[in-house]
């Protein structure tokens, strides 16, 4: 198929009408990429996509063979219901699209915690249907320990709250992870009124309720990777939730610090991953290796360890939807899996 011809890739990515009419891939947070498509062989063109000129890009993505997609589940106050659908569109044209909004459903919303608690890399999750379920439920969770709230699908910490119990109080004490956020005390209706929204229908209908883990002030590590290899890792040793100390505000989130796969802090991570984990997790949510993403990346809190493990990880998230920024050792593992995947397809 691409005997005679070059393998064309867009790269989509949320834009206004006048960064789509300029299309400049050096101006893009992916001109790296760019280049390394390009010392590929390989057509890489900008698809800088809004709601308001869907039908423009759709039109471009019909005449590419591949497209990598960065939107976020909300970019810019909208959903990206009209771009998932053009996807779905594509797709069935014959268009390889990572990642495709299935995968998404099955991968990379909040859903997940709950489908791998009993895994390895699990914890205590529940899912909660409703505002009447978390009345019911949380006090008695909250017994136990600090909880996470979380919304079905999001991005930067929005909809994410850690609850916890005031000792000799009926208030609770709350922190939302978006960035900018103060703790607060609440009583209980309190905080369902904050967390009512995520209950709506337009919102995914329910939460996901996660145990808090203590040693979150250990940091956080995510392992980026492409398909079923781990291609380098960012670590982040303060994060939106990292607690305050006593009578002192919580500080501020620290930048996540940036490593190629070689880093030896998390080798054993990365083994695991590539031997058992990713294989675990292809498996449970129903997925087959042409179906992971090409690139994508797992969040991961160091849990208590256990008898069957010296340094536990605990999965926090997984995110598909818009893996950017990435350690600069993932281009050419990137640039390489999607030229394999298309050779597949058009040998």
């Amino acid at each position: 198929m691409f005997a005679t011809r070059q393998m064309s890739v867009a790269l989509l990515y949320p834009g206004d009408r006048a960064a789509r009419d300029r299309s400049d891939p050096a101006e893009s947070r992916f001109a790296a990429l760019f280049a390394a498509f390009a010392a590929a062989g390989v057509a890489a063109q900008p698809a800088v996509y809004h709601d308001d000129f869907a039908d423009e890009v759709a039109a471009q993505l019909r005449r590419v063979d591949a497209v990598l997609v960065w939107c976020n589940p909300v970019e810019g106050g909208r959903r990206r219901d009209r771009l998932d659908a053009i996807l779905r569109e594509v797709a069935r044209a014959g268009v390889l699209v990572s990642t495709h909004p299935d995968t998404i459903l099955r991968l990379g919303t909040k859903d997940v915690l709950v489908d791998v608690r009993d895994l390895p890399f699990g914890s205590d999750a529940v899912r909660v249907d409703s505002l009447g379920q978390l009345a019911a439920e949380l006090p008695d969770r909250l017994r136990r320990g600090a909880r996470v709230l979380k919304q079905y699908r999001g991005h930067s910490g929005i909809g994410v709250w850690r609850v916890e119990c005031i000792e000799n109080s009926s208030l609770l004490r709350v922190r939302h992870a978006q960035r900018g956020s103060e703790e607060e005390q609440l009583a209980l209706p309190a905080l369902l009124q904050r967390v009512a929204p995520y209950f709506e229908s337009a919102n995914g209908g329910h939460m996901i309720d996660q145990a808090w883990q203590p040693r979150l002030v250990d940091g956080m590590v995510r392992a980026y990777l492409v398909e079923d290899r781990v291609t380098g890792f960012g670590h982040q040793a303060i994060n939106a939730l990292y607690p305050a100390q006593q009578g002192e505000p919580a500080p501020s989130p620290g930048p996540r610090l940036y490593h190629d796969a070689g880093m030896p802090q998390f080798q054993v991570l990365k083994r695991l991953l590539e031997t058992q984990w990713i294989g675990l997790l292809r498996d449970r949510v129903g997925l087959s290796p042409a179906q992971l993403p090409l690139l994508w990346d797992c969040d991961f809190m160091f849990g208590e360890p256990t008898a069957q493990q010296a340094e536990r990880y605990v999965l926090c998230e997984i995110n598909v939807s818009s893996v950017s920024p990435f350690p600069p050792s993932s281009i050419d593992p990137l640039v390489r899996a999607v030229i394999a995947r298309l050779a597949l397809r058009g040998a």
